[in-house]
């Protein structure tokens, strides 16, 4: 992903295994995107966290140290997560175990999948396929996308407060 540009972004758990499903899980998703915009390293439009993946649609504004700030989300996040695991003796830790040289675990699928948002449009398609993906029939989170909490959906439809640290699109584009 190249600095100032708009993608819309996936990215999956391990082995699709349901690690968000757990609320404190989304929590760490959250928090680590509100310090990354707090530190001016990103802008997000929209997001979705999902029991084992998330969407979001983001701009990378500058890199944090030596890295993009997508690499720090996944690099804080996975630290965040082998802490909770640990501290709270998860069987489910086990699942993530790997052998390579650079690590003994790893959450995130390595290949995520970032897609340019070059115009409004389609910027705006995929902010509607993130706030009705957990409606969909193999989820059934919720019955209306804006009860669910972990998604930007009501940040548009309602002005909800609690997500100020979004940026609405139409200020982008």
């Amino acid at each position: 992903m190249e600095l100032n540009e708009i993608y819309f972004y996936t990215v999956a758990i391990l082995d699709w295994i349901p690690l968000l499903k757990e609320e404190k899980f989304k929590l760490i998703v959250l928090n680590s995107l509100i310090h990354l915009i707090e530190k001016k390293k990103i802008v997000v439009y929209g997001f979705v966290i999902m029991p084992n993946h998330i969407h979001i649609i983001w701009q990378s504004l500058e890199k944090n140290g030596k890295e993009m700030p997508y690499a720090s989300f996944m690099k804080f996040t996975g630290h965040a997560f082998l802490e909770e695991l640990r501290e709270t003796n998860d069987p489910l830790l086990t699942r993530f175990k790997v052998t390579r040289n650079s690590r003994d675990h790893q959450f995130w699928q390595r290949n995520g999948l970032p897609i340019v948002m070059y115009n409004r449009k389609i910027l705006e398609q995929k902010l509607d396929y993130i706030h009705f993906n957990p409606l969909q029939e193999h989820w059934k989170l919720v019955s209306y996308p804006n009860d669910y909490y972990f998604s930007s959906c009501s940040f548009y439809e309602q002005q909800d407060k609690r997500f100020s640290w979004l940026t609405h699109y139409m200020d982008a584009l």
